[in-house]
């Protein structure tokens, strides 16, 4: 297995070279990295819904698709993701007990004893530690995980949206779960990067495994992977399943309701009901992209004034 240790920590080119390693190579191989901080939705998720629109917006912190299935995960500096791609030799090839194994033996050397609890989660006393995902290519497996060093969790349970209520969908839903680090569960070392350089080493003792990096070329093709899928609004908002979302609230003491049907991440009917100055002319904002800075723009389009930070109550 050929180990690669990113020293990138742009989680865009990081989840494109998971993807080119997967579809272009044919040998088996680790991937680890850390990430700027951003959320990670699943394949089949609904981005405003499983992300805090208003947070992540406001806190600069990007929501990027990744071509696997599963929920949504939080990454920042403190927080170790690990990537086994790997060839199938038959049998199930979606199997989360079998690839979360190396992990739990290299958490195992560190005294550190971790179970999988449910389909994909590896759990330390019973917080999770680590959220795992799997994709499928040809007899070609992508599975991928998180392991939570040292991230910042209240961050982390900022960045997630709590309450998705008003979301009707036939999305994958994230399976919320309480979290923990491994930080204070280990001793010697002291921060992500110091356990990314553990894991590393302890994967490269085995037999058969060589460190590995990325060419000139590779770095080239990867960053044109980036730009054209995991930079793009198309693939992180636009790909999503379609959604409606209904919800009430109060601006300008004023109360409204709302009711927004989204597909392809763009408004397809707009309802808005109300007393207040919002809902009057029965405005439609069809064929809008269901993103804040295009709602505000909508509305001020319209002669109607809203503030930036009312429009996250259309999400």
């Amino acid at each position: 297995m050929l180990c690669h240790n990113l020293p990138s920590t742009d989680p865009f080119f990081n989840l494109a070279a998971e993807e080119y390693l997967f579809r272009n190579r044919t040998e088996d191989f680790l991937i680890l990295s850390i990430n700027d901080p951003s959320v990670i939705i699943g394949k089949h998720q609904v981005a405003h819904r499983e992300s805090d629109t208003r947070f992540v917006t406001q806190g600069n912190i990007p929501v990027i698709r990744r071509i696997s299935g599963g929920g949504t995960v939080y990454h920042d500096h403190g927080n170790v993701n690990f990537c086994f791609i790997l060839n199938s030799t038959g049998g199930t090839q979606v199997d989360f007990r079998k690839y979360t194994q190396p992990v739990i033996e290299f958490l195992g050397s560190l005294k550190i004893k971790a179970v999988l609890e449910g389909k994909n989660d590896l759990k330390a006393d019973g917080l999770k530690i680590s959220g795992n995902a799997e994709h499928i290519y040809g007899k070609r497996v992508l599975h991928h995980g998180t392991l939570l060093f040292d991230a910042d969790l209240e961050r982390l349970r900022r960045s997630l949206r709590k309450d998705t209520s008003g979301y009707v969908t036939k999305a994958i839903a994230s399976n919320p779960s309480h979290v923990t680090n491994i930080k204070g569960r280990t001793f010697g070392i002291g921060d992500a990067r110091e356990f990314k350089e553990k894991m590393l080493e302890y994967f490269l003792g085995a037999e058969g495994n060589t460190k590995a990096h990325l060419t000139t070329v590779e770095e080239k093709l990867i960053n044109s992977l980036a730009d054209t899928r995991y930079h793009t609004w198309e693939w992180n908002y636009g790909y999503g399943p379609e959604y409606v979302l209904n919800n009430s609230f109060e601006i300008g003491n004023c109360n409204y309701t709302c009711n927004i049907s989204v597909k392809g991440g763009i408004i397809r009917e707009f309802e808005l009901e109300g007393s207040g100055p919002l809902a009057q002319n029965g405005i439609n904002f069809s064929g809008t992209r269901h993103m804040p800075e295009d709602l505000l723009r909508a509305f001020h389009q319209k002669k109607i004034n809203i503030s930036g930070e009312d429009i996250f109550k259309f999400f």
